[in-house]
């Protein structure tokens, strides 16, 4: 049912395509229930999301805020007059805006405006799509009405009374995704009907160390007849754009994700907590490659959660040159095995996340 009463949303998140989708769901989910709503989406400066987020008719404002580097660096140094400029631009964006209810999907970016949100007695909500909190979210959980996670465990980190199992908001296009052998998107990719496909992902930013593995591999790719979509990122694909041939497509980032998915037969990628979900609806056979450049090794941790129930297969970065390739014929040469994978990873989706985080609006708002 619609509701027709006037409110004010701010959503924040950001840095990688992990944090900005699932704030985008929740922003759909919000204008479809709340039509006479008004939304503002608060991001970090020159990352990705002041891209993305206009691009899907949605305003935004930039924080000057920077993520910690693990390996030092110089911008390290002004981390504290960053966060100091940060909490005051957020004082201004929230007294301006006015804001009914604040939402967090994690990312360094969520940090200023939500915690100014709290002092000043907002209500907060946040989203964590990992199996394990990044160190924004378990801060910001002690001042949340609400968390929504997708992963069981999680009151080993928040407070068990505020916790929402929701699962990870993703895309409408992904809810209702079907395997259809579209033959325009054969066309378009140059792809053949009668090769199998896999599509591999290295995540928004793109892996240079699965880009490598997979040219590495291309005589495998050949003496197989197998036809390979390599998602290279942004950054890596000049480097990589000069080894295609008629086995190996190579393009930088895709947003119709879900056209390359429709047309794999199995899909290599990064275990962020968006795309694990993304995959468990699409129900295709998986190989999961975490990222090690991450905090807390998140990407790990989710990717662990997937395999101990039988179904994805799983390999380390480095492990990369020895496992790849055995593991991929593996599931190519065996029909059954593919089957039971895709089967395992689509029984643990969950479609319903949205509804059930605007639901819990809704009723909180009353």
């Amino acid at each position: 049912m619609i509701n027709k009463k006037e409110y004010r949303f701010i959503i924040s998140g950001g840095g990688s395509g992990g944090h900005i989708y699932p704030a985008l769901s929740i922003a759909d989910g919000l204008k479809n229930k709340f039509i006479n709503s008004e939304l503002l989406f608060v991001g970090s400066k020159n990352k990705m999301e002041m891209k993305i987020i206009p691009e899907r008719g949605y305003k935004i404002k930039g924080l000057n805020i920077l993520g910690f580097k693990r390996k030092f660096s110089f911008s390290n140094l002004l981390l504290p007059f960053r966060l100091f400029i940060s909490l005051i631009q957020s004082l201004v964006i929230i007294l301006k805006f006015k804001p009914n209810l604040v939402i967090g999907t994690g990312g360094f970016a969520s940090g200023p405006i939500l915690f100014v949100s709290s002092l000043l007695k907002l209500p907060t909500f946040i989203q964590e799509q990992n199996s394990y909190p990044g160190l924004t979210n378990k801060i910001l959980g002690k001042y949340s009405k609400k968390i929504f996670v997708a992963y069981d465990g999680m009151d080993k980190f928040f407070d068990s009374r505020k916790i929402i199992y929701s699962g990870n908001p993703v895309r409408e296009s992904i809810k209702i995704f079907k395997s259809l052998k579209n033959n325009e998107i054969y066309k378009k990719l140059n792809l053949l009907r009668n090769k199998k496909t896999i599509l591999v992902l290295g995540g928004s930013q793109g892996a240079d160390a699965i880009n490598k593995s997979i040219v590495d591999s291309i005589d495998f790719f050949v003496k197989n007849d197998l036809q390979v979509i390599l998602q290279t990122g942004n950054r890596y694909y000049k480097t990589y754009k000069r080894f295609e041939n008629k086995n190996l497509i190579i393009i930088p980032f895709i947003d119709k994700i879900e056209e390359l998915y429709s047309v794999s037969d199995l899909i290599v990628s990064r275990s962020g907590a968006s795309i694990i979900s993304e995959l468990c609806i699409v129900g295709k056979p998986v190989i999961f490659i975490p990222s090690p450049n991450v905090v807390d090794d998140h990407q790990t941790k989710n990717a662990r959660k997937i395999y101990d129930k039988g179904a994805c297969e799983f390999i380390n970065e480095d492990e990369l040159e020895f496992k790849l390739t055995p593991i991929i014929n593996k599931l190519i040469v065996s029909d059954v095995y593919r089957t039971s994978l895709s089967k395992k990873i689509k029984s643990i989706s969950k479609k319903d996340a949205v509804k059930t985080i605007i639901n819990e609006i809704e009723y909180f708002l009353k």
